[in-house]
């Protein structure tokens, strides 16, 4: 039966029943539902992100007087290291990407993302790394080498133990977890949007969304063979960074920072996503410059892979060569510079409704362009060579980090959760969650820049009372405490507002783009007929009723395959049906990879349940068609 021989409520439960998840544990983890995997992505990342919140207050608390006695060097170190790899692995990229995973294929008009099963199998493999190293910390085995985990401090010389070997699976884990989730988010984009759907008729978020799967797919690589190489000079004998066997220290630096700077960028580009989004809803017009938007997200996904040295200026490069990387540091501050006055122009030709999402963006503005002054300072060799490894380099990209990412974040679950529950959050509790935040922030990291300008090092779990820095260190243990205390009542109002916020209709902001022309929350089927684009803001265009196309199949979970450039409906393709093998598949590679810190014959002995779990996976299934 298709979808044209049924209407109204019978055909709603008919594509529902077709399209749900089972229930029971198994059905669970059998799901395939591209927004059941996002609000886990979701949720997970934002845990892990309350994680790495509670070490840096725990280590803002040593550093508040100088000789505390509080933490010892030991467990700071460990927190340090926690603290960095949780902020920039387990929570940083993967919250960008559990953002597209649910809402790319609402705003393009599909009814799931492409490749549901691998999309299921990246969330598990994301969870199990990120357990795995907090597991090693709880039992006070965790990495102490740094988020960076630079050699030889972390080879097997001076790293003794597996503390550093848990970092760098870690690594493994997430990157594999982000270039499964890349891949999915690239070919829904470019081949399930709805038709008419014209490569400038989408939505700038999915661009973002877009442009940066692309960033994760060629700098994750880097990262990956940093980690690997590591792990081989640590278990198995190799010396690639060995330099009393023809290894080199700085290959490693290299190699890791070529990741480590698009990684920034990585972190920043679903943010603009979701400025631009949230700019676009509250002003009531379409943005200022969407071509000079979409373009400047590509130029600053390209720049951003020739920035990585502007990290080592001191490590004794070639004047020729760090003059390259300056131009070049400064030279991407155009793009992002670009997209700040678009934003602000679509604000000040608008009609802004300052609603608490508004206000959070508005905060970034401040913060970030601040950010990005400092950034633009340390893009200077002379400048850098004085306050490298000092906290004015915390403090700058704190607020990069922060101001760019966590406040569009904060604003985006303001604007995107009665799409993810049908409730309302409080506004009341939004704008003091706000100004605690704001003023917090600030607090805890504008006073950075002066204690590394007076000198105060990095990653030191104490310091002298002669120093002079004491007074100004006990100021940003204060803001930090401020800070935090903001994001529990963050907490306090999504939890409520999930149990008992107002109800929040389909569409409550008055949006333009496909995600809100379904019920909140959506449907298992996301919407019982695909939508036809006519316009970048296709509710607006059409406030009566969407044109839709009819004909696909109720039964079968069948989906629309359109033509990259101009969005025409090319074919009908069916969707992967619910399976518990991607879960088994992520449990037989936790195996492997935990099982390869310790043998390499893990490696060999390990891929065996893994090849029975990719069989099981792909292993044909006659569906319905194919029966009769």
């Amino acid at each position: 039966m298709r979808d044209d021989q049924v209407d109204g409520p019978e055909l709603t439960a008919r594509l529902a029943k077709t399209w749900g998840t089972d229930k029971g544990l198994i059905g669970t983890l059998s799901t395939v539902d591209h927004k059941i995997i996002g609000r886990r992505f979701i949720v997970t990342a934002i845990i892990f992100l309350f994680l790495g919140g509670l070490s840096a207050v725990a280590m803002r608390m040593q550093l508040a007087l100088p000789e505390n006695r509080l933490i010892g060097p030991d467990l700071y170190n460990q927190l340090f290291t926690m603290h960095g790899t949780t902020m920039m692995f387990l929570f940083g990229v993967p919250i960008g990407e559990a953002f597209a995973v649910y809402l790319v294929p609402l705003m393009v008009g599909t009814r799931n993302i492409a490749f549901p099963r691998l999309n299921a199998y990246s969330y598990y493999v994301y969870l199990f790394g990120g357990l795995m190293i907090w597991v090693a910390f709880m039992l006070n085995i965790g990495p102490d080498v740094g988020w960076f985990a630079y050699v030889p401090l972390s080879g097997p010389e001076f790293s003794p133990g597996k503390r550093a070997d848990f970092w760098a699976q870690m690594i493994t884990f997430t990157e594999v977890s982000g270039i499964a989730v890349a891949i999915s988010v690239i070919v829904t984009v470019f081949k399930l949007r709805a038709p008419g759907m014209t490569l400038d008729r989408i939505p700038l978020f999915v661009w973002a969304e877009l442009v940066n799967s692309f960033v994760i797919i060629f700098a994750l690589p880097a990262v990956v063979t940093a980690s690997a190489t590591l792990m081989m000079d640590r278990l198995v004998g190799t010396h690639f960074f060995n330099p009393a066997e023809g290894g080199d220290a700085l290959l490693y630096q290299h190699l890791f920072w070529f990741f480590g700077h698009p990684e920034v960028y990585i972190i920043f580009l679903p943010a603009t996503g979701w400025v631009s989004a949230i700019v676009v809803t509250f002003a009531r017009r379409q943005a200022f410059g969407y071509i000079a938007l979409v373009l400047s997200l590509i130029a600053t996904g390209f720049l951003s892979f020739g920035l990585w040295v502007h990290h080592m200026f001191t490590t004794g490069l070639p004047q020729l060569g760090a003059s390259f990387f300056t131009a070049s540091s400064m030279l991407i501050a155009i793009p992002n510079g670009i997209q700040i006055f678009c934003w602000i122009a679509t604000l000040w030709d608008g009609r802004p409704v300052f609603r608490t999402p508004l206000l959070f963006i508005i905060g970034f503005f401040f913060i970030f362009v601040a950010g990005g002054l400092s950034g633009i300072m340390l893009a200077s060799v002379p400048l850098d060579t004085q306050v490298h490894d000092t906290f004015f380099v915390v403090a700058h990209f704190h607020y990069v980090l922060i101001g760019g990412n966590v406040f569009p974040l904060i604003a985006a679950v303001y604007y995107w959760f009665p799409k993810f529950t049908g409730r309302m959050m409080s506004e009341r509790l939004g704008k003091w969650h706000f100004w605690l935040a704001f003023i917090g922030f600030n607090v805890t990291f504008f006073p950075m820049h002066i204690t590394g300008l007076m000198g105060m090092p990095r990653r030191v779990y104490t310091y002298l009372p002669e120093m002079g820095w004491a007074n100004l260190n006990l100021v940003s243990s204060i803001g930090a405490v401020l800070f935090f205390g903001s994001f529990v009542l963050f907490l306090y109002n999504i939890v409520s507002s999930a149990r008992r916020g107002p109800l929040a209709g389909a569409n409550p902001w008055e949006a333009g783009t496909l995600e809100w022309a379904t019920a909140s929350p959506p449907m298992p089927q996301n919407f019982d007929r695909i939508p036809v684009v006519t316009n970048r803001e296709p509710l607006w265009a059409n406030r009566d009723s969407l044109p839709v196309v009819a004909g696909l199949s109720v039964e079968n979970r069948e989906q629309i395959v359109s033509t990259i450039t101009h969005g025409r409906a090319d074919l009908r393709e069916t969707s992967p049906e619910p399976s518990i093998w991607p879960f088994m598949a992520a449990i037989a590679t936790t195996i492997l990879f935990v099982g390869s810190m310790f043998t390499p014959w893990a490696l060999v002995w390990g891929s065996i349940p893994l090849a029975v779990a990719l069989m099981g996976w792909f292993w044909p299934k006659p569906s319905m068609e194919d029966e009769r």
